[in-house]
């Protein structure tokens, strides 16, 4: 199995911009992107369902870069009070927002002839709909602002492939994609940008819980590396995505893999 490679300091690619992070807390792609904005001079206003982690995160990283440059708000993207509540938060600190990341979503395995409503609908209400309630609060404050700004979207290459017990999935993240496609040609007339990173496998603590060390093995041997990606690898592309080196790219899934073709 390789090793990940050393972990790349910041470059100030960031600097002087806000960014609204959502499902930022803990020690997945959503925590590793806050951290990686951080260390490249970006403000962060963090957004997550589990309050009291959030807390943690948000006094731990002020610790780290400066109380001026981290906040949080609770916020289930299912809910458009707590969404507005986020984004007004950004405008309360900072005076508005440049960048967001939509990260929030939820998983599940079931078999679709066994699948509930209630199941569908919860990952769909989370991955696909919180993603477009967030993206319209970005889209709308931008354009109001004057417009310029760039909207990351996290997709999965599960939008493109097919896996068994991942058909709610799979169907939020190919909606993720083709909404990003879509936001991106009615914002590129205000100068915003609006693209997507398609992860294969990430390794952090909620995937171990939710998901078998059989599966894991097998979707680890399916990647050409012979290892899952780092969150914090996946994070560097999300920082590429919001940064003036992608300027000219919108309405891109960029697949962040090393699956075999």
């Amino acid at each position: 199995m390789n090793k990940p490679p050393q972990y790349l300091p910041g470059h100030q690619l960031l600097a002087g911009r806000t960014a609204v992070i959502t499902a930022a807390a803990g020690a997945g792609i959503g925590g590793a992107t806050a951290r990686r904005f951080l260390e490249e001079d970006a403000r962060v206003v963090l957004g997550d369902s589990h309050a009291r982690r959030l807390d943690e995160t948000v006094r731990a990283l002020a610790d780290e870069f400066g109380a001026d440059r981290v906040a949080g708000a609770a916020c289930d993207v299912t809910d458009e009070d707590q969404v507005g509540a986020l984004f007004g938060l950004a405008e309360e600190r900072h005076g508005g927002l440049d960048l967001v990341v939509n990260n929030a979503g939820l998983g599940g395995t079931a078999e679709l002839t066994e699948m509930t409503d209630a199941q569908w609908d919860k990952v769909i209400d989370v991955t696909l709909n919180g993603t477009f309630r967030c993206t319209r609060a970005a889209l709308r404050r931008m354009k109001a602002s004057g417009g310029g700004g760039v909207v990351v979207n996290n997709a999965s290459v599960i939008g493109w492939r097919a896996q068994r017990g991942q058909a709610h999935y799979a169907a939020a993240k190919a909606g993720v994609m083709a909404l990003t496609r879509c936001a991106a040609v009615e914002a590129a007339e205000y100068g915003v940008r609006v693209n997507a990173v398609s992860p294969s496998l990430a390794m952090h603590p909620h995937l171990v819980k939710v998901t078998t060390p059989e599966l894991l093995e097998q979707l680890t041997e399916a990647e050409a590396f012979g290892r899952y990606a780092e969150p914090w690898e996946i994070a560097n592309v999300i920082v590429f995505l919001a940064s003036g080196y992608s300027s000219y790219m919108t309405g891109e899934t960029v697949s962040v893999s090393s699956q075999h073709a």
